[in-house]
This record gives C-alpha cells, sequence and structure tokens, in this order.
C-alpha cells in the first residue's frame, strides 16, 4: 500500500497530539491535584474556532486574533489545554493576594503554574517530534467562550500543530 505525504503528515500530527496528552496529563500538578483539560480539533471543529477568532477580531478591533485565525487554518489540527479554576485549599497560602482560597475571586496561582508546566511539557514534546506549534492566547480565549472545554474551564490556550515544509507560524 502506498502512503501520500499529507496521510503520513497527518498521521505524525495524531502521534504527536496524543503524546503531547500524555505529557499535559502527567506533568507536575500542585497538590497532585489534576485540574488539566485538553482535547484535539481538526476538520469542522477547528474551521468553527477560527470563525470565533475572526469575530473577536472584528468585534474588539485585534487584529492579531485575525492573523492567528490564519495560522490556524493552515494548521492541520490544534491541541487545546486549560485550567479548570477551583482553588487548591493550600492552608495559609495567600500566594495570590486573598487571606484564602475563599476569598480569591481570581484564577488560583498554583492552577496557572500548573498550566503553564503543561503547556511547555506538551510543546516540547511536539517540538521532539518536529511538529511545528505555537502556543497562542487567541485561540485559547475564543475556545473559552465557545466553552470547548467546558464552562469551568475559563483558561485556556491553543497549540496549533503543522508539519509543512515551511514553519507555517515563523512568518507573522
Amino acid at each position: 500500500m502506498k502512503y501520500e505525504a499529507f496521510e503520513l503528515e497527518k498521521k505524525g500530527i495524531m502521534e504527536a497530539a496524543r503524546a503531547m496528552a500524555d505529557a499535559a496529563r502527567t506533568a507536575p500538578k500542585a497538590r497532585g491535584l489534576d485540574k488539566i483539560e485538553f482535547c484535539l480539533l481538526d476538520g469542522e471543529e477547528k474551521a468553527a474556532l477560527t470563525a470565533k477568532m475572526r469575530e473577536m477580531s472584528e468585534i474588539k478591533g485585534w487584529k492579531f486574533f485575525l492573523r492567528d485565525a490564519n495560522c490556524v487554518d493552515a494548521a492541520q489540527a490544534i491541541f487545546l489545554i486549560g485550567v479548570k479554576n477551583t482553588p487548591c485549599g493550600l492552608s495559609g497560602c495567600g500566594l495570590c493576594g486573598a487571606a484564602s482560597c475563599e476569598e480569591n475571586p481570581a484564577p488560583c496561582t498554583f492552577n496557572i503554574t500548573d498550566l503553564g508546566i503543561a503547556v511547555g511539557s506538551a510543546v516540547s514534546v511536539a517540538m521532539d517530534r518536529r511538529i511545528d506549534n505555537r502556543v497562542l492566547y487567541s485561540a485559547g480565549l475564543a475556545a473559552a467562550e465557545m466553552q470547548l472545554l467546558g464552562a469551568d474551564v475559563e483558561l485556556i490556550y491553543g497549540i496549533p500543530l503543522a508539519a509543512s515544509g515551511k514553519n507555517i507560524f515563523f512568518d507573522r
């Protein structure tokens, strides 16, 4: 059987995304509490995300959302990764500036740190597999508005993935 280049590239993207999921899931977490959520979009679901990014660009006047939507369109898939906004319940922590977890209206500092570690772990896997990628706040914000990782996941990043002859994320 003959496999065409685009089939092999797509398979490589899917294998990399699976390994990225493993890396994100096994990344260290505060108190051992795993609040990380992720998924992979391609096809119609990816197109719906870029449509939302374009809509946000127009409504808010954020031109970089349009630029980033074009990058996501050109990618074979996008890995979404976020964190649930529930306090870690560390007694007397105060790192966020609140006296207690119950008084903190902002995302828990430890959740944000856990997300950063998981994102770093995931993109390092993509890099090791020579899959072009870029961490996009814009795609994450659109995904959060669409509640693609659930209503309780408000902080999301998007990581578009591409295997092509030229890094599509380089000339921005």
